[in-house]
């Protein structure tokens, strides 16, 4: 992955170094969520949790890490800023940037607390994405998903909720929530994260020569870190088998088929994932 230009966006609020403690939106790839799927299987929590220490860069080559992590995520905010803002001028309307909040251990948002756990997601309260940025590492190292864009894609994720709250998508879904079952709420949150997954397909398609430039090992890279994190990749790890009904992120599967889907049209009219089942028999 390459930049073109390169600029990093100011809708940036950098709370690392000062800790402090509604629906956490996209945040399924963090330790704590894992736990909850753990426990909810009928597994030890803890074992989950334990693994996620919370640790402090010291040396200055973490330092010079972490500043070019910051770096980078300031750069792919300013990437998606640049696709959404004219993907919505085109309809005539105006995309509202949001804030992107870095921070460390943990901090307060308009939908509770976040910790370095929780993994990057997006909070409609405050309309703000939240991340740690020791995440990378996680994706990296635990997941085994190495490369730029994998970090890009998880990011533009969390955007892609945002582009969902502002076109009403996400008022309607918990709107909806109150009437249904636990069992067709997990259907609709799957539904909304494959959604904002092909969303984020939309940002590579309309980025690509623009701001950033990509080859296809960038693309597999994006398509490794969608396939990690999918419901029934992460259950069968945890727990060694896996229960669909406890789905609220879709499978490995389905989430790069609407990646996917979303890089190769860059047509936002082609992802509604609530009343497509294109990707049903996908396991």
């Amino acid at each position: 992955m390459r930049w073109l230009g390169g600029r990093e966006s100011d809708n940036v609020e950098d709370r690392r170094g000062s800790g402090g403690g509604g629906l956490l939106v996209g945040g399924g790839i963090g330790s704590v969520v894992i736990a909850v799927i753990v426990m909810l299987l009928g597994g030890d929590p803890t074992e989950v949790l334990n693994q996620s220490a919370p640790t402090q860069a010291t040396s200055p080559a973490d330092q010079q890490a972490e500043g070019e992590a910051a770096s980078f995520t300031r750069k792919t905010l300013a990437s998606t800023e640049d696709v959404w803002t004219k993907i919505f001028a085109d309809q005539g309307s105006e995309y509202r940037k949001p804030t992107l909040v870095m921070f460390d251990q943990s901090t307060t948002s308009g939908c509770g607390t976040a910790s370095e756990a929780s993994g990057p997601f997006y909070c409609p309260a405050d309309q703000k994405v939240y991340i740690d940025l020791s995440f990378y590492n996680e994706l990296r190292d635990r997941f085994n998903v190495p490369g730029d864009f994998a970090m890009s894609y998880v990011i533009a994720h969390e955007i892609g909720h945002h582009v969902q709250k502002q076109l009403g998508i996400m008022d309607k879904v918990d709107q909806q929530r109150g009437q249904l079952s636990e069992r067709d709420q997990n259907k609709l949150s799957v539904r909304l994260e494959l959604q904002a997954d092909f969303f984020a397909g939309v940002w590579a398609n309309k980025a690509q020569g623009k701001t950033i430039e990509l080859d296809k090992n960038d693309i597999e890279s994006a398509l490794t870190a969608a396939n990690a994190i999918g419901d029934d990749r992460i259950q069968k790890e945890t727990r060694g088998t896996v229960v669909p009904d406890a789905f609220t992120h879709g499978t490995s599967a389905q989430r790069v088929y609407w990646f996917s889907k979303g890089f190769k049209t860059g047509d936002i009219n082609q992802g509604d994932t609530f009343n497509s089942r294109e990707d049903a028999n996908l396991q």
